[in-house]
């Protein structure tokens, strides 16, 4: 059993997330390190690596090693696959719309603006 239920769910494991939490992690334990030896120059090392995670995965987002917010189909689950929607954007994505890429959201028919209401 599963702790998301029996069904198999998406949870999002792409080359981006997983590249951009290694390239964290690994700024995180730089700090940690220099917080260790008294070292100010690993620390700045260390902060640079963190600095430089969130562009990096904004970019591997932004070449379609993502993924789109909601669910995804069944087959787009590995997280070698390859998202390719990614060149026109994403709805309601932030890094897609600070690139440029925002897809438009899909209009719901309009109503009209007055319904006529039958007297009693």
């Amino acid at each position: 059993m599963f702790i998301h239920g029996d069904d198999d769910h998406d949870l999002g494991h792409t080359v981006a997330g997983w590249s951009g939490a290694g390239t964290a992690t690994l700024g995180f334990g730089l700090c940690g390190l220099a917080m260790a030896e008294g070292s100010g120059l690993l620390a700045l090392a260390g902060a640079a690596v963190l600095v430089l995670a969130v562009p990096a995965t904004w970019a591997l987002h932004l070449a379609g090693w993502g993924k789109p917010s909601g669910p995804r189909p069944v087959a787009q689950w590995n997280w070698r696959v390859r998202d390719v929607t990614a060149r026109d954007g994403h709805s309601d994505c932030l890094g897609c719309s600070l690139a440029g890429r925002r897809k438009p959201r899909p209009h719901v028919a309009e109503r009209p603006a007055e319904t006529a209401v039958a007297d009693i």
